[in-house]
């Protein structure tokens, strides 16, 4: 069975993890496997060098890219010329590409698309995108039922939860904790609050949580910021809230897994998610999560049993539950990190595949999925 994936822009962030462990994992499984990507994708280019996973380009990045006509005829070639069994969509923004490419195709492979988030779709955008598609995956079950009950296109829905690499995100030792705090030249006894999330205020709620660590005044702790533009947007609110010295952006980050086994408590802030992989993966590593209860958060977070949830936009929970976190026992925060890592492991990404080996069955029956049956 011939596959591709079609990922646009880029960067890193959750959407474009899961392409990468999806895309990773298929090929292991015999499938071959095709990706699609913009031609300057660098970092997705590095991470699937040693994987056969076949690369086209077809994206010239750029401020206009979407309204680039020749984007989408490279696409059209791409997919016209390798005969795939399946297409998969990985955003909103590649399925707009995809969307224009199967007006012109003959012959239309299979189409998957995602529904990432809990945030709703226009009737343009249910109409004109989500039409075409065969079967719509959606990662996280809070949102699964929610568009079944309003009629989005509910035969077409799949609940399949986004995976974690566990192998990388594991609980590391408190040797490595203290090895990362001295190469940062933070100070052993400092108590660390981290957040893992690209700097998208309106989404990712960075505001609000840099104000209640505010609000918490702990002198010995710090909040980290890692993801795309925290460097940028937590020099500009240190100054504002005169937190320099103790609010600290790292930006892109690859040394993830060290960092939270640094840090004492991951805090998350998000106004709507999906499944949102970073509270996920910093449970796996056995953290003490403190989050806001968005989207598919709910599906595993469970409040006081293996971390701690708040209302969504409460500055008051936030505050509230990082000053509970801080006076906890540490046998208590040891007990509370070994239940989230308990609950990490249901979202492993080979249970992920698992799903979607399903689901391509399900659409080609006849079309033996692996490449030991052949293909």
């Amino acid at each position: 069975m011939r596959v591709l994936s079609v990922v646009d822009g880029v960067g890193w962030g959750g959407t474009k993890e899961q392409t990468y462990l999806i895309a990773r994992e298929l090929s292991k499984r015999g499938l071959e496997v095709h990706m699609a990507m913009a031609f300057q994708y660098e970092e997705m280019k590095r991470k699937l060098k040693d994987y056969p996973i076949r690369l086209h380009y077809f994206e010239k990045h750029h401020r206009l890219y979407r309204f680039d006509p020749l984007n989408y005829y490279r696409l059209y070639n791409i997919i016209k010329e390798n005969k795939y069994h399946i297409v998969i969509a990985n955003s909103p923004r590649a399925l707009d590409f995809v969307r224009v490419v199967y007006l012109f195709l003959k012959e239309k492979p299979k189409l998957i698309a995602y529904k990432r988030t809990g945030k709703g779709s226009g009737f343009l955008s249910k109409r004109l995108k989500y039409s075409i598609a065969d079967r719509i995956v959606v990662v996280d079950k809070n949102t699964y039922e929610r568009l079944r009950e309003e009629g989005f296109y509910p035969e077409r829905l799949v609940y399949i939860p986004s995976g974690l690499d566990l192998e990388r995100f594991k609980p590391m030792g408190e040797k490595i904790g203290l090895k990362k705090k001295e190469e940062l030249g933070i100070p052993k006894e400092t108590r660390v609050f981290i957040n893992v999330a690209n700097w998208i205020p309106h989404h990712k709620g960075q505001p609000l949580l840099i104000e209640a660590f505010r609000e918490l005044n702990c002198k010995d702790c710090i909040l980290l910021l890692v993801g795309i533009g925290t460097a940028e947007g937590a020099k500009e609110y240190a100054k504002k809230h005169g937190l320099e010295g103790s609010l600290l952006g790292l930006g892109f980050r690859e040394d993830l897994p060290e960092l939270l086994s640094m840090s004492d408590f991951f805090v998350f802030a998000s106004y709507f998610e999906g499944i949102a992989g970073a509270v996920l993966q910093a449970m796996a590593c056995e953290k003490l999560v403190i989050s806001t209860l968005a989207g598919g958060i709910k599906d595993y977070l469970v409040d006081g049993v293996n971390g701690f949830g708040v209302e969504v936009g409460s500055l008051e929970g936030l505050i509230k539950a990082m000053r509970k976190a801080l006076e906890l026992p540490r046998e208590e925060i040891e007990r509370l990190g070994k239940k989230a890592r308990a609950t990490a492991l249901n979202y492993s990404i080979e249970r992920t595949v698992e799903g979607y080996i399903k689901l391509f069955e399900e659409l080609y029956g006849d079309i033996p999925v692996s490449a030991e049956q052949g293909t």
